[in-house]
């Protein structure tokens, strides 16, 4: 295969929460959705593909004194300077093309004193785009460009102990049909319809307090943010586990996520102990799946770390989340002892193929571990993000997946009806019409099905015209 990047464009809208989400030090009210699209030449044919991602403060940065305007800014220079890369870059595949691409975009971010996790969220929304390009050019879905290696991947090349193998040999051989969606308890929700002071109480149509969406959705996965304030948390955990032992299944299944929360893990471990010590919390905990990035990016990968995790075996099993932002990360975080790393396409997708089969090399290596890849979110929202998000967590075999985009927005209600018509024409198994007209995410059971996701390109299923959004200059400050 043949391929050269022509050229770009990048569009924007700013999207009004329709409750603030809380998560770690920031407070979602607004953010902006950008969307990347790219004509690539791919055998002599030109075809476009896009990409679309939300823009979030404090999350690539978790720096307390930048404003929102600055982070966007930020954002918006990696992203344009990954496609000055871009433009004119030719490979045999999408996997080298990206390949030089992180590299260059790692290296400048370096220079520039960025941190990898944001450097590298540019070159992400490129790789997303190429990818769709060349699924579009070729017919192929997602899953089938992984299952017969049209992407090119060369895992070997990241991981020597990989050397020979093709993600086909490690990534299930049909997609998901569907996924359990996995309900995030931000900081800031109303768990009861109680909670809701009369002035706050929205008039859209959909669930506001966590009761309300368990019964609507028949949610039985929980994503719990906690705020590093054992009172507080343990105030929230035991109002959780009433609300769980009312209304969902028996066999529900939660998660915590620390948010970086803390700065050692003698910090963790004591907030830990003292959080489980109220007796009604036993049943509770039985239901915890792993915890999420309890310790700050600036400590978490840290050398010392591993004696201190062997000292505690009775540990939770974690994962890091923030802290994998480079191809390094994991195998590192698996040697200090953790149990495995999320998945955002915001981390990027050859990454997040290469952790996986990694993985699934290492869970087959040592049969006793018990090693993890979470899907996770940040308040990922269609019509582009949220579908090829899921297109990657279904191919990948990611069944438990946090999400949270539809209940911290009000479905596809700010972006054109015909982007809506087009929504619900193509994906009406992911999607559903609200009672005001507009596409909602179609949870049914818990469930999240996929089947127009996995049959498209990559999870799009028409083509979205970018022009009805603002365009952002290349030049633009």
């Amino acid at each position: 295969m043949k391929i050269k990047i022509q050229d770009f464009d990048l569009h924007q809208i700013t999207l009004q929460t329709r409750l603030p989400f809380r998560y770690g030090i920031a407070t979602m009210t607004r953010v902006p959705q950008v969307f990347l699209r790219l004509w690539a030449e791919v055998d002599g044919n030109t075809t476009v593909g896009i990409a679309a991602d939300l823009l979030p403060p404090k999350w690539f940065t978790k720096n307390p004194v930048t404003t929102l305007e600055e982070e966007v800014a930020e954002m918006l220079q990696v992203i344009r300077h990954a496609l000055v890369l871009a433009k004119g870059a030719e490979g045999e595949s999408p996997f080298a093309i990206w390949r030089e691409m992180y590299r260059h975009q790692l290296d400048w971010g370096g220079v520039n004193k960025l941190p990898p996790l944001l450097a590298n969220f540019g070159t992400s929304l490129v790789e997303r785009a190429l990818i769709e390009a060349v699924g579009r050019a070729t017919g192929q879905s997602f899953s089938q460009m992984l299952q017969s290696n049209l992407l090119g991947i060369r895992l070997g090349d990241i991981h020597p102990e990989l050397s020979e193998r093709t993600p086909a040999d490690f990534l299930p051989a049909t997609p998901l049909p569907k996924i359990i969606a996995r309900h995030t308890v931000g900081l800031a929700d109303p768990l009861t319809e109680a909670d809701i002071a009369p002035a706050d109480r929205l008039n859209d149509g959909l669930p506001q307090s966590l009761e309300a969406s368990i019964q609507t959705y028949g949610l039985r996965h929980f994503k719990i943010k906690v705020s590093g304030d054992v009172t507080a948390d343990q105030a929230r955990l035991l109002e959780l586990a009433r609300i769980f032992e009312k209304l969902v299944p028996a066999d529900y299944l939660f998660t915590l996520d620390g948010n970086e929360h803390f700065k050692s893990l003698e910090d963790f471990r004591k907030f830990w102990t003292m959080l489980w010590t109220p007796s009604r919390l036993h049943d509770l905990r039985q239901h915890l799946c792993f915890v999420e990035q309890p310790l700050h990016r600036d400590v978490a990968l840290a050398a010392t770390l591993q004696d201190e995790l062997l000292q505690w075996p009775d540990r939770p099993a974690m994962i890091i989340d923030e802290s994998d932002a480079v191809l390094e990360s994991l195998p590192a975080a698996l040697r200090l002892g953790y149990s495995g790393t999320s998945h955002k396409n915001c981390k990027g997708i050859f990454k997040g193929i290469i952790n996986r089969c990694l993985l699934s090399h290492r869970q087959r290596e040592d049969r006793a571990a018990s090693l993890i890849m979470s899907g996770e979110d940040l308040c990922n929202v269609g019509p582009v993000a949220l579908l090829q998000d899921l297109a990657v967590m279904a191919a990948l075999g990611i069944q438990s997946v946090e999400r949270n985009g539809h209940h911290y927005l009000a479905g596809l209600s700010q972006f054109p009806n015909s982007i809506q018509q087009q929504i619900l024409a193509h994906h009406d198994d992911l999607f559903r019409s609200s009672k005001a007209g507009w596409p909602t995410l179609r949870i049914e059971q818990g469930e999240i099905r996929l089947d127009s996701v996995n049959q498209s390109p990559f999870g799009v299923g028409f083509v979205l015209e970018a022009e009805q959004f603002e365009q952002v200059r290349q030049d633009q400050n």
